[in-house]
């Protein structure tokens, strides 16, 4: 192993994970990126179901390609006793275990945390699912946008006209992320310890964590959020805003902002001293005579000159920029985000991991075909002489 590999966060951890979707695979693309080596199981012929959602990058899955890069796939026939001794095997001289199949799946397989770490201490089990493993909405149907209406998120995203989901699989990227805190957790742990972990991630958990604000406004405030588009249900002026050539989105967080936007930037001194907006809490009472007045004052620049003024004057703002403006993005290509990546159709682009590291640079390792490294993997396990 070079001293580069050496240097990565989670070197020397082996992580086998029978997953599909988003919420598994994210969690687990991840710890990839961090320098873990990660097993990715899947059924013979099929996959991953993500491989065949859509085919717009050179034929490859949108989808697939985003959440898998620098994995091993391996191909295995679970229904057959051969293929589930292969992964009791594989699972015996790793980490971690995740999963994220139907509630009980991997239990009825033999791969339960129980059964998992009877023998293995040190395992740390990740059992991701849609409700958790218990409650009346245990064995239903898990898919993201289904998790967003029952966790409430639904209700307070859209207009006042009509709720709409999150244009990113919102439940699915939550539950994720929680799954590779809670193993991160676990593996200090286990340095300390020697002890594994049985962990459970929920969709709906952690969606309904999410719904933090609204949530406490409903549980002491008595009421039900207004959904407000892109502005902020607590916090005016938090919107769009016309420009002469197109819009704004401005957003004040507090009373300070609020007077040096009105006076210094739009030029309204007697707003700012007007006691009916003075407090934040006044602003979202009378939200309609705030946004009116701010909309008047934004209509006299174009997009460019505002945002340049409202920069320097230190206010929040922000373009609402269509996918390609993000794929051309200044603070992206003047940082260096870019990277390539290979597949099995050739090389694509990808952003490097959030997570920057000052002393290395994690890797982006290539996606894998479908079982590619089948033949690899047995050959190591039929090697072994556990």
């Amino acid at each position: 192993m070079d001293a580069d590999h050496l240097s990565l966060p989670l070197a020397g951890i082996t992580v086998v994970a029978l997953e599909q979707a988003v919420a598994a695979p994210l969690a687990t693309r991840h710890l990839a990126d961090m320098g873990a080596r990660v097993i990715k199981v899947e059924r013979v012929g099929e996959g991953d179901f993500a491989r065949n959602y859509d085919d717009v990058v050179h034929g490859l899955a949108s989808h697939f390609v985003w959440l898998n890069r620098g994995k091993e796939s391996l191909s295995l026939d679970l229904k057959s006793d051969s293929g589930r001794d292969v992964l009791r095997r594989l699972v015996a001289r790793s980490d971690v275990f995740l999963q994220n199949l139907a509630p009980g799946a991997a239990a009825r397989l033999g791969f339960g945390a129980d059964d998992l770490r009877a023998d293995h201490d040190g395992l740390i089990v990740v059992d991701m699912s849609g409700y958790g493993d218990a409650g009346p909405y245990r064995e239903r149907k898990a898919y993201d946008m289904l998790v967003q209406a029952e966790a409430g998120l639904i209700s307070v995203t859209g207009s006042a006209d009509e709720v709409a989901k999150t244009g990113i699989p919102t439940s699915d990227i939550a539950a994720g992320m929680y799954a590779l805190t809670s193993i991160l957790g676990a593996l200090v742990r286990r340095g300390s310890t020697g002890a594994g972990a049985s962990i459970s991630v929920s969709m709906f958990d952690a969606t309904v964590e999410w719904m933090g604000h609204p949530m406490y406004m409903r549980l002491y405030g008595d009421r039900q959020i207004a959904r407000s588009g892109v502005g902020h249900a607590a916090i005016v002026p938090y919107d769009r805003y016309p420009t002469s050539d197109g819009e704004i989105l401005i957003g004040v967080q507090n009373d300070r902002g609020w007077r040096v936007l009105i006076a210094d930037v739009l030029s309204r001194p007697d707003l700012a001293d007007d006691p009916r907006y003075a407090t934040n809490i006044d602003r979202v009472e009378r939200r309609g005579e705030v946004d009116a007045a701010v909309a008047v004052e934004t209509k006299r620049f174009t997009t460019a000159e505002l945002d340049e003024k409202l920069a320097a004057a230190g206010i929040p703002a922000a373009e609402i920029r269509e996918l390609d403006g993000v794929v051309a993005h200044p603070q992206l290509s003047e940082r260096d985000r870019w990277r390539d990546v290979d597949t099995e159709a050739g090389p694509i682009r990808a952003l490097l991991p959030p997570m920057t590291f000052a002393d290395v640079e994690l890797p982006m390792g290539p996606v894998p075909a479908l079982g590619e490294h089948t033949e690899t993997i047995l050959r190591e396990l039929d090697g072994d002489p556990h």
